[in-house]
């Protein structure tokens, strides 16, 4: 799963909103008492975004690392209301603070999805010039996910924006080539290539809809799918 920063935040302009973090919490809580295997990867735009820092004058690089950190700070929010639930965690980060979060190790990841943990992926891929969206999909295919989940506040990918046009059409199935050539800004364009290439699914989808991820699970008809 492929949560934004902002989805965190809430109604809020800034940081994380305990009560968004539970309601996100309570749906992961729901598919994980089905037995699915769950992992998600957390960005950290409601904190700072390191593209948007750097265009203000910035060095890119030091703002891509601090993006990271945001992506730490929003992790051990989720992980702390995930584990209210008594739902059990682990946080691994791919920039090392052992003090916080266990260093990214893929096979120590598989073996928490194997022993029903939800493992939370932080601090993108820990590599400047690369979104979290490209460390989901790698972290995606990486532990051998069946697909990525990208939780929007939109009900799925339009042809338009579909806040400034309200004729914007949803489109319900794409194949990755059309989500290039038409320059649809749904995930960048690395992370769309990585699942090109490993044939990795990606469900666009409204979080903002209660029960749109259980309903995405159990594969009822819900938001944009993206495949060959």
């Amino acid at each position: 799963m492929k949560l934004s920063g902002q989805a965190l935040m809430g109604e809020q302009g800034f940081g994380v909103d305990p009560r968004m973090a539970d309601r996100i919490a309570a749906e992961i809580q729901e598919i994980h008492g089905l037995g699915v295997q769950v992992a998600a990867t957390v960005g950290g735009g409601n904190i700072i975004r390191g593209i948007a820092v750097s265009a203000a004058g910035m060095d890119r690089v030091s703002g891509d690392y601090m993006g990271m950190l945001a992506t730490v700070i929003n992790a051990l929010a989720l992980q702390n209301a995930l584990e209210k639930r008594n739902v059990y965690t682990r946080v691994q980060s791919a920039i090392e603070m052992k003090e916080v979060a266990e260093p990214y190790i893929r096979r120590r990841a598989i073996r928490h999805l194997e022993k029903g943990r939800v493992v939370i992926f932080a601090a993108g891929t820990g590599n400047p010039y690369f979104s979290t969206d490209t460390a989901a999909a790698l972290r995606a295919v990486e532990i051998g996910a069946d697909v990525i989940l990208k939780a929007t506040k939109v009900d799925g990918i339009y042809d338009r924006d579909p806040v400034t046009s309200p004729s914007a059409k949803l489109l319900k199935h794409l194949t990755y080539l059309e989500v290039l050539e038409k320059g649809l800004r749904v995930m960048d364009t690395t992370a769309i290539t990585l699942c090109m290439d490993n044939k990795l699914p990606i469900v666009v989808f409204n979080l903002l809809r209660h029960g749109n991820i259980k309903n995405v699970v159990l594969g009822s008809r819900v938001g944009s799918v993206i495949r060959a």
